[in-house]
């Protein structure tokens, strides 16, 4: 028999059964429309056999989509109560047995992933959107594509440009990993509750090659967090607490790494920072 789909009053009724308010503040956002998690797992390429990391199901409507397309899932939940809950729903919805394993943890501090799967796909609330990403960036270099549906203006950071108003540190560490891009469109409509936000797909592609090891990666993102941490300051001031301590003795780095001392860090590539911290001896 073929994965359904939770419908709208299905998902009330299990936030009822499980006694889940779904919350603003926690950015408990439960998506109640099948097109869309449709629309997520299309825009992930999600394959038949693959096996597809989510963060954060809830109660399992995107969930139960991934599964859909034929591929196996890893979902790691914070609430015990969902967590412990999920299993049943993808048995009422005639989930095959061993297509979903759940790990009943804090995203942020997991360290192994079963199966050890190759896309990340996941509708992530907006105060920990951007460490989670980067931590599994960081800790699962087999997590080759993926897509995330997140507010707006966490979307359009982590695609910014150089020289972008919105371009920041997390676009810099985001592109540290590989290419990101925008991908879709989200209604306010599909969330229950309503949120009072817009919502976008955001995508990624991881490069072929890592750009440097653990300990350039860790320079450069204490680079880029000086050089961000100052907005509208020139970089030989910005960064000049990591460089040395004095605006001489970053300009004199900067300058060996072929960066303008002058400019800002806005105006920055990935790939300037890491020339930078890789001129630090």
């Amino acid at each position: 028999m073929p994965v359904t789909l939770l419908g709208a009053s299905e998902i009330r009724a299990l936030a009822a059964e499980l006694d889940v308010t779904p919350t603003k503040k926690l950015g408990q956002n439960f998506v109640v429309d099948a097109n869309t998690v449709r629309k997520i797992v299309h825009a992930a390429r999600v394959q038949p056999g693959e096996r597809v990391v989510e963060i954060g199901p809830g109660l399992g409507s995107l969930t139960l989509a991934i599964l859909e397309a034929g591929a196996s899932v890893t979902a790691v939940e914070i609430d015990h109560r969902l967590a412990a809950h999920l299993p049943r729903t993808a048995e009422r919805h005639n989930v095959p047995d061993g297509a979903l394993t759940v790990v009943d943890a804090d995203a942020l501090r997991v360290t192994e992933l079963p199966g050890e799967p190759t896309v990340l796909v996941a509708n992530l609330p907006y105060n920990v959107s951007v460490p989670v990403l980067l931590h599994f960036l960081e800790t699962f270099p087999y997590l080759q594509r993926g897509v995330v549906m997140v507010q707006a203006e966490v979307a359009e950071r982590l695609a910014a440009a150089p020289g972008s108003k919105i371009y920041g540190s997390p676009s810099v560490k985001a592109a540290w990993y590989g290419a990101w891009r925008l991908a879709g469109t989200v209604s306010r409509q599909v969330f229950w509750p309503v949120p009072n936000v817009d919502s976008l797909l955001v995508a990624f592609e991881r490069d072929a090659e890592p750009r440097g090891d653990d300990e350039l990666r860790r320079r450069t993102f204490q680079i880029v967090d000086a050089a961000f941490g100052q907005r509208r300051k020139m970089l030989r001031q910005a960064v000049a607490p990591v460089l040395g301590g004095s605006a001489a003795s970053a300009s004199a780095v900067l300058e060996a790494a072929g960066i303008d001392p002058t400019l800002r860090g806005e105006q920055l590539t990935v790939d300037d920072f890491m020339r930078i911290a890789a001129s630090v001896h």
